[in-house]
């Protein structure tokens, strides 16, 4: 199962709600320094790093996690700091015998289809909820983490708080299903 929204619509929440074993696709970040991130060209945030946009993650490695689990059942999979920017190390991550798990991510609607394709979905979920209230939580979150520099994470979060309608979107056009928090907890109980 996809797990698809904006950053801080409440989808890692969720997944942990479900009972399901889940997959963080966020741990597929590409590491500072790499010469593929993209940069933000305009505006305030000029110069860094643009962590939401697609190519700032590593889509293939998701999905050889994602094609291992539904193979074997387990898969070793990286464990990301986002505010170190870099991968720490990795851990095997086992379904124990479980016939679903939730892939979840800002990024997780870009592998619905391959997903799809290869018979692998169960479903595809898109949380969202008032922008908002996406953006308070986010903040609060990203603060309490120390994910970055808190003048970063408000313009940041500005930014993102714009452009939840146009990510919400783009996931319902990849195939998700837009529902809030609660509406999903439901829909995944009653797949179980």
């Amino acid at each position: 199962m996809v797990l698809a929204g904006p950053s801080g619509a409440g989808k890692s929440r969720l997944a942990e709600r479900s009972g399901l074993p889940v997959l963080r696709l966020d741990d597929f970040y590409r590491s500072a320094g790499d010469p593929a991130l993209p940069v933000i060209a305009t505006g305030p945030n000029l110069g860094i790093v643009d962590w939401d946009h697609p190519d700032s993650w590593l889509p293939e490695d998701a999905l050889a996690a994602i094609d291992q689990l539904c193979a074997a059942g387990r898969a070793e999979v990286p464990v990301y700091d986002i505010a170190r920017s870099d991968r720490t190390g990795s851990h095997v991550l086992d379904l124990g015998g479980s016939p679903l798990f939730v892939a979840e991510g800002i990024f997780a609607a870009d592998v619905v289809a391959a997903c799809r394709e290869r018979g692998l979905l169960a479903a595809a979920l898109c949380v969202t909820q008032r922008p908002v209230i996406t953006f308070a939580r986010r903040l609060h979150r990203d603060l309490r983490e120390h994910r970055k520099p808190p003048l970063v994470l408000l313009r940041r979060g500005l930014a993102l708080m714009r452009d939840q309608r146009r990510v919400v979107a783009r996931a319902v056009a990849a195939g998700c299903e837009p529902l809030t928090g609660d509406q999903g907890l439901r829909r995944i109980r009653a797949m179980s």
